[in-house]
């Protein structure tokens, strides 16, 4: 008599189930306020920066654009090009600049392309001044900057080169966009310190309200939908653009593990004696990143957090005691 083994069953671990659950909690799956309501243009000026860093200044010519999607090695290819000598400016930038929050300067230029006549549509050509007030330190732009503004970039600076970097995997950079993008959407944390914390503010409305949903189509807010259902379309429809866009003797169609030799031949280049960089694995630029947002914002904000609910508690104990 043959017996058969009976199939393990591949449930996700409980835990995973139950953080699964939780996130149908999260307020931005259930209320979404449009972005060209007046409301949020009230809440920007209620978090407005009380001393916002000045305009920057173009001082050398823009030489390269590279318009990829994120997790594409847009932080790899950012170290690249440093090393070949470009100042070099990443979606990093946005949140972490050394110089002071630039942030809402970059929700103003997406509220132009996107919200310009006040009812949710939008158009408007950015300029090459506009662009210069972010970028006019740097010589090459890689990651949410270039990818979210691609077409408006290309025609500000026409004079630039640009590099298309994608991933032949297609299958890994979606689960990479679900592991950090997404992930970083559910977070509670960041959210609700957002709201407790000026450049914190500024970090999720510019990404999380503008550049990432607007990028993957994210109407509702919810990235995990938005990567589910379009983040494959996207990635053609986006590279088609650039092919459109772009004459075949100014674009260079590049896949990270191409690593130095087109990159270098097409900027004119020589080859660097060293591996090309690897900057931003899940469990390393990214980890870091996320590390670094939880030291600048979430534990102040949630110091600040701390204080108002002893300061509440205070409150209402002698109101209580008043009133006894």
């Amino acid at each position: 008599m043959s017996s058969t083994k009976p199939k393990r069953s591949l449930q996700p671990h409980p835990l995973k189930r139950l953080l699964d659950r939780l996130t149908i909690l999260n307020p931005l799956h259930h209320v979404h306020l449009s972005l060209h309501s007046p409301i949020w243009h009230l809440i920007e000026r209620i978090y407005a920066l009380p001393s916002p860093p000045p305009p920057r200044v173009r001082t050398e010519p823009m030489q390269v654009i590279c318009v990829g999607l994120p997790r594409t090695g847009t932080e790899s290819l950012q170290h690249a090009l440093i090393k070949l000598g470009y100042a070099t400016y990443h979606g990093w930038n946005i949140v972490y600049d050394l110089d002071g929050c630039y942030s809402p300067g970059w929700v103003a230029l997406a509220r132009k392309k996107w919200y310009s006549n006040g009812r949710g549509s939008g158009g408007r050509r950015i300029s090459r001044e506009e662009f210069d007030a972010l970028l006019g330190h740097c010589v090459a732009v890689t990651d949410a900057a270039a990818s979210v503004f691609a077409a408006d970039l290309i025609a500000a600076y026409p004079e630039a080169k640009v590099v298309l970097n994608m991933r032949r995997d297609t299958d890994g950079w979606e689960k990479s966009l679900r592991n950090t993008l997404v992930h970083a959407n559910e977070s509670w944390a960041w959210w609700l310190a957002s709201w407790l914390d000026r450049e914190c503010f500024w970090s999720w409305h510019v990404y999380e309200r503008f550049l990432w949903p607007l990028l993957f189509r994210a109407g509702d807010g919810d990235m995990k939908s938005a990567i589910e259902g379009n983040a494959r379309w996207i990635r053609e429809e986006h590279a088609n653009m650039i092919r459109g866009l772009v004459p075949k003797d100014r674009l260079l169609e590049w896949y990270i593990e191409d690593g130095w030799e087109p990159l270098c031949r097409f900027l004119g280049k020589s080859v660097p004696d060293e591996p090309f960089p690897h900057a931003n694995a899940l469990q390393g630029g990214w980890k870091e990143r996320e590390e670094q947002a939880n030291k600048r914002w979430i534990e102040n904000a949630f110091g600040r957090l701390i204080l108002i609910c002893i300061g509440l508690m205070v409150v209402i104990a002698v109101a209580r005691q008043w009133w006894l």
